[in-house]
């Protein structure tokens, strides 16, 4: 994979980067930056070394068509702040616009063209499509940087196909990323403990089937540990349950058995009765939840269960909540992970999404972890084995 410096001297060349700037907002505030601040290292490299700098990215699903709820204006607003300079902002993608704002660029300034997915061909299944818009986003550059690790696992005109029509090369973001992942799949140091939480065992289950040839212990939390509560014949009550698969659950665990690996499962949770605010909860065992209650958390045996684990690991990959953290009610076992993460000097990555929000949610900052991923569902196809063509489109 070829990287900046590959591409040679770009001073007063136009340097066409899709980055993935797709930030949490409420109204027109950027509730957590991460994402942004994760291209800075790339962006002003760039920018110091006299290239015309334009900005790709995008901001939620509008489907194809221009929704002032998902413009790129508060990500250029912030991204201007932490870069100290002006990021134009065109009012179109491809248009007259989006020209125009590239042609004014001088050496060393920077532009974003609006959101991507504005576009109907962005996210097109028919390859001709996005090739006719790529080749509209390739007018604007002399070079492709890939710098978006959120979206290499989509096949898309911004993504994908543009980087076939530009000398192109990953951005430091995209290598440090491919870097991590390599670690955590070829060469991780042993003890190897994977946390994976959140609603749905479906979402996971072939990167289950690929951890659990790599990883020593496998900790299940948040919605999805009710499937494999199930799959051992507990009573779950409401709570969320993949019933379908519960036979394939039982299957790995048999199978983690038999391979002397260890799959922790929680041993009590935070039950209410119907979700809301001013929700009435209560702790059980594992093996005690009513039938006409749900579980939102792991409970505290459950947290100290996994601190525990994470405590004696020299490698721990994390993602997806334990809870629903963003109610403070049932955020303490999210919290005793993320605490836990943060107290170890084994090496920790957070995977992005939903677990990247909830620790800087919690209060804790970047550099108490080794490392935070930008993309969530990218970090998850990689780790099981998928091919991502954001990745080997740059490769050729």
């Amino acid at each position: 994979m070829k990287t900046i410096k590959d591409l040679g001297d770009l001073a007063g060349k136009r340097v066409l980067i899709r980055c993935d700037f797709n930030v949490p907002l409420d109204g027109d505030t950027i509730t957590d930056d991460g994402r942004i601040k994760a291209a800075l290292p790339t962006l002003s490299q760039l920018v110091d070394a006299g290239a015309k700098v334009v900005v790709m990215a995008h901001l939620g699903r509008p489907k194809g068509e221009v929704n002032p709820k998902y413009s790129l204006a508060p990500a250029a607003k912030r991204l201007g702040e932490l870069l100290g300079v002006p990021v134009k902002l065109a009012g179109d993608v491809v248009g007259p616009s989006a020209s125009e704002t590239v042609a004014s660029l001088a050496n060393g300034e920077i532009a974003m063209l609006e959101n991507v997915r504005y576009e109907p061909a962005e996210e097109s299944k028919v390859d001709a499509e996005r090739e006719a818009l790529a080749a509209k986003y390739a007018a604007f550059g002399d070079v492709f940087v890939s710098d978006g690790f959120g979206v290499v696992h989509r096949k898309q005109a911004s993504v994908y196909d543009v980087a076939k029509l530009l000398p192109n090369a990953a951005g430091h973001l995209v290598e440090k990323e491919v870097e991590v992942l390599k670690k955590l799949t070829a060469t991780p140091e042993r003890p190897y403990v994977v946390v994976l939480g959140g609603a749905k065992v479906a979402d996971k289950l072939s990167v289950i089937d690929n951890l659990l040839k790599v990883a020593d212990t496998l900790v299940i939390g948040g919605g999805m540990g009710y499937t494999f509560l199930a799959a051992q014949g507990h009573e779950v009550g409401t709570s969320i349950l993949d019933a379908e698969k519960i036979d394939v659950v039982k299957g790995y665990m048999a199978d983690a058995a038999a391979a002397g690996k260890q799959i922790l499962i929680p041993v009590d949770a935070v039950i209410t009765p119907e979700f809301n605010d001013g929700s009435r909860k209560s702790t059980v065992d594992a093996d005690a939840i009513p039938a006409d209650q749900m579980g939102l958390d792991i409970g505290p045996k459950t947290g100290a269960l996994y601190a525990d684990a994470i405590a004696g690991a020299k490698t721990v990959f994390w993602n997806g909540p334990m809870g629903v953290f963003e109610n403070p009610d049932f955020a303490d076992g999210t919290m005793a992970v993320a605490k836990a993460l943060a107290e170890t000097d084994a090496f920790t990555v957070v995977g992005g999404g939903d677990s990247a929000a909830a620790v800087r949610q919690l209060g804790f900052a970047d550099d108490q972890f080794g490392h935070i991923s930008t993309g969530g569902g990218a970090s998850l196809e990689y780790l099981e084995g998928k091919e991502l063509p954001g990745l080997t489109v740059l490769e050729g």
